[in-house]
């Protein structure tokens, strides 16, 4: 999957640069925010606020579809170092076991569904 850069307005603060910078190198989004602002503030202030302005101009909107990728792929990424984006891995083998038990109930019914009378009558009358 090729990377592209948006803007993500949705968890962004004010036209959504900032967060769409941070989703496409992976990091987090305060820590790009702390950088844009030492930018400004440690004497790149006119070419930071240009370059926000730019890229707010330039930049497409995130794609729902995209969004929704990017939701389910980031709850299960593990921090590799601090800056980045994830969760801790004791939080993400929790997610993946609580994922799994739901598909093993869902698995228990479909087996009680496929052994019960119910569904041998019902493919009975789907053979007619």
């Amino acid at each position: 999957m090729s990377k592209t850069l948006y803007r993500d307005p949705q968890n962004g603060k004010i036209s959504g640069v900032c967060a769409g910078i941070a989703e496409y190198f992976g990091m987090e989004i305060w820590l790009v925010r702390i950088l844009a602002v030492s930018a400004f503030l440690l004497g790149l202030g006119f070419f930071a606020m240009v370059a926000y302005i730019a890229a707010s101009l330039i930049l497409d909107k995130m794609p729902e579809d995209r969004r929704e990728q990017q939701y389910v792929y980031r709850e299960h990424t593990v921090k590799q170092k601090p800056w980045q984006a994830g969760q801790p891995p004791e939080q993400i083998l929790q997610n993946v076991e609580a994922e799994l038990d739901g598909m093993e109930k869902n698995l228990r019914h479909m087996e009680a569904y496929v052994t019960s009378s119910a569904f041998k009558v019902s493919r009975e009358f789907k053979n007619l």
